[in-house]
């Protein structure tokens, strides 16, 4: 991917004023936005054609600050509020000026969505989920969880467009519309391999592979790079995320680093690529009903945390494997609907069979559940703190249930099945508060 002189390039395939690689979701709105602003706007796609993992994915969208929806369903918010619990909740390393921007623009970004064509029904999702299999329009996301709640006003801001389940098909649908509307124009089957800079080093193009043909693409000003992460990428794996390349990867196959590689290539500097999104396939309306544990029968979460929460916290701080211990009255509140085909892998009349059957050391389970048993009787969690909506004494029968079996919506089995994990990368090329790719002495490329 080393990058390309222009004045070596004897064709030039398409000229454009801008040059979008990568059709998902950022890609789509990078396009639209263009194509609005009256740029002339190609877009590079190395599939057959756009949505990319955005498609694929739930198409959650994390907006608050005050949206329509949240106001119909009787919340109220800020940007404040909002920033509060994303610094919170991202950590010391956020971009705070990027987040400011994201949290005081939010009602605004919630609109541009409906402009383009997405409705959000005015109804809560009011439980925990990895994703309503309604069409509820507001979710949690944590945000009502300890110690979020006590930093910041709880609200929920998980925005979901009006389709049962996974929504990022509807999502894509509506931007790829709405970017084709404005006039750009999609070259599918298309994988960009190098930059294109001139005598400057100021980049001007890309060279691309298109059913078997090398091509070139200029753009006159500029190129945005919507590539995606490194999920599908072994060696950046390897090199950067190593504790997911044991396990299921959530993406459309072709999450290879590539844009990542030709910007750095160029002395682009990159930034957080350790940091990745993990999906422990235990399911929340049934953790929270009874308790998370670990190899050892160890409880270590409140397990009405953000479900992504709970996965990082088991995946990269406990022994596994990890079960979802729960008792019958647990199991039966949630409605098999709600299930996803997760059935228990053991289930005995004691704990002390139950930890037979799993391994565990002996009185290891008995001890969690009997200090949880004690403490939820009177409505509390004083060690990790769950909701006092959740909290009830458990009672045989127990059953355990392994995540490693994954999820099973429609009799096939999720990403997860086999580890029990799957994720995603979210490191990428460090940039300016305006996308501007920065190298590594911190100057735009």
């Amino acid at each position: 991917m080393t990058p390309v002189r222009a004045e070596t390039v004897t064709r030039w395939a398409a000229e454009t004023d801008v040059l979008v690689v990568g059709h998902g979701c950022a890609g789509a709105a990078a396009a639209f936005e263009a194509a609005s602003a009256g740029a002339g706007v190609l877009v590079l796609e190395r599939a057959g054609g756009p949505g990319g993992s955005s498609a694929l994915s739930g198409g959650e969208l994390y907006l608050g600050g005050g949206t329509e929806v949240q106001r119909a369903c009787g919340f109220e918010d800020s940007p404040e509020e909002m920033y509060s619990y994303l610094r919170a909740a991202l950590g010391p390393h956020a971009d705070d000026e990027k987040l400011r921007l994201y949290c005081e623009e939010s009602v605004a970004h919630f609109q541009w969505f409906v402009d383009r064509g997405l409705a959000f029904e005015p109804t809560l999702w009011d439980a925990p989920t990895w994703m309503p299999t309604t069409r509820d329009g507001l979710m949690w996301l944590g945000e009502n969880a300890w110690p979020y709640n006590e930093i910041a006003r709880p609200v929920p801001r998980g925005h979901r467009t009006a389709t049962e389940a996974f929504g990022g098909w509807l999502v894509m649908e509506r931007l790829v519309a709405a970017a084709e509307a404005a006039g750009a124009v999609t070259h599918s089957d298309t994988l960009a391999t190098a930059l294109i800079v001139d005598d400057t080093g100021r980049v001007v193009g890309v060279t691309a592979r298109r059913h078997g043909e090398d091509l070139a693409y200029r753009a006159r000003g500029g190129v945005v790079l919507t590539t995606g992460g490194f999920a599908d990428n072994e060696e950046m794996l390897a090199d950067h995320a190593p504790h997911l390349l044991a396990h299921g990867r959530v993406s459309d196959g072709l999450d290879d680093g590539s844009g990542i590689r030709m910007a750095a290539a160029l002395g682009a500097a990159t930034r957080r690529m350790g940091v990745v999104e993990l999906a422990l396939t235990a399911l929340p309306a049934l953790a929270v009903r009874g308790m998370l544990v670990n190899a050892h029968g160890q409880r270590f979460v409140n397990e009405d945390v953000y479900p992504g929460l709970f996965s990082v916290a088991a995946v990269l701080t406990q022994p596994a494997p990890y079960w979802v211990i729960v008792d019958e009255e647990g199991y039966e509140a949630v409605p098999e609907r709600e299930r996803w085909g997760v059935v228990p892998r053991f289930v005995s009349e004691t704990l002390g069979e139950l930890e037979g059957e799993l391994g565990m050391p002996p009185g290891a389970l008995e001890s969690s559940v009997g200090t949880y048993n004690t403490h939820a009787a009177r409505g509390r969690d004083p060690y990790f703190h769950k909701d006092a909506r959740w909290l009830r004494p458990l009672a045989g029968p127990f059953a355990a249930i392994d995540p490693r079996a994954g999820f099973h919506q429609g009799g096939r089995p999720s990403a997860g099945a086999g580890t029990g994990v799957a994720g995603f990368t979210l490191g990428g090329l460090r940039t300016t508060v305006d996308g501007a790719v920065l190298d590594v002495s911190g100057a735009v490329l």
